[in-house]
């Protein structure tokens, strides 16, 4: 008995393309972010400024989680063809993510903490030479957002194009909100420098900490909730649900049992669907009812026969 050609049934499971851009620019940024968090810490403990310090340590932070960030790409690109990985390699990427939002979280508290002792005990700050400091952060911080916005915009434009329900790159996501709030810090560092130095306001610093701090902490809860709805399978509210509900009971004959949508790509999904008919189809008629649906790539029907 010969054995039919399997190829004609088979289908890569290597759904996204992966983006290059984005994994060359950030390590770019990591470069840029180690250079940057080793002077920012020593000039902020030397010159006694607390946001600028505050700043310092959020930027080594970056350090680790922009190498989680590269080195997500790295290993998603690596394992791509792996066939232990049941759907692919995606969600290495989008756990590279959900460890990013965990660290920028805890930058944050690590922010307030030490800002509220600054507040109690305040400690004396050479204003000159922190905001020369500050400034240069500020340059190395807008340069990072530029290299990462460039490859968000890059990536946002592909997954616009390859399927009507698109979703961004959460981990490039991820690597881009930790240099965008390196950026807002470091304003509000040179902010709080310029209130201490021309208006004696020495409690400046300390606040200017606590409100980083905050920002962060907003921006750290938004990328766990995005990150965390992927890793757990949350998607059974997605638009795509009842699209796929309403395909398959177009005809008045059929009713979905059973739905199971889960993501495995930035906008590629798979979907096991059990129907139940009086009448004589097969698993092919729905698949062809769903084949519009080209984010749909991985899909499983169980047909069965009502009495």
């Amino acid at each position: 008995m010969s054995v039919p050609d399997l190829s004609l049934w088979q289908h890569s499971h290597v759904f996204d393309a992966g983006n290059p851009l984005a994994e060359r620019n950030t390590w770019r940024v990591v470069g840029l972010a180690a250079a940057m968090m080793v002077v920012e810490i020593v000039t902020g403990w030397w010159y006694g400024s607390m946001a600028l310090l505050a700043d310092g340590w959020h930027m080594s932070t970056h350090v680790a989680a922009l190498g989680i960030t590269a080195a997500a790409y790295w290993s998603a690109r690596r394992y791509a063809r792996d066939e232990r990985f049941a759907f692919g390699t995606f969600k290495i990427e989008v756990l590279g993510g959900f460890a990013s939002a965990i660290i920028l979280g805890m930058v944050a508290l690590l922010m307030v903490a030490e800002s509220l002792e600054r507040m109690f005990a305040p400690h004396a700050i050479q204003y000159d030479q922190a905001l020369i400091v500050a400034v240069i952060g500020l340059l190395v911080n807008l340069t990072s957002v530029w290299l990462l916005g460039d490859s968000h915009g890059a990536a946002h434009a592909h997954d616009h194009d390859s399927a009507n329900h698109q979703h961004h790159d959460l981990n490039l996501r991820a690597a881009y909100v930790h240099v965008l709030a390196d950026a807002a810090t470091s304003v509000l560092a040179i902010v709080a420098l310029l209130g201490g130095k021309f208006w004696n306001w020495a409690w400046l610093d300390p606040l200017m900490g606590v409100i980083g701090a905050v920002l962060v902490g907003v921006w750290s809860s938004g990328l766990i909730r995005a990150t965390s709805r992927v890793l757990l399978d949350r998607e059974m509210d997605h638009a795509l649900v009842d699209e796929i509900r309403g395909a398959i009971e177009s005809d008045g004959h059929s009713h979905v049992s059973d739905l199971h949508l889960w993501r495995v790509g930035r906008a590629h999904f798979a979907c096991i669907v059990g129907v139940v008919t009086r009448e004589l189809r097969v698993p092919d008629d729905y698949r062809r009812q769903l084949r519009p649906h080209d984010e749909l790539v991985h899909i499983t029907v169980e047909v069965h026969r009502a009495e």
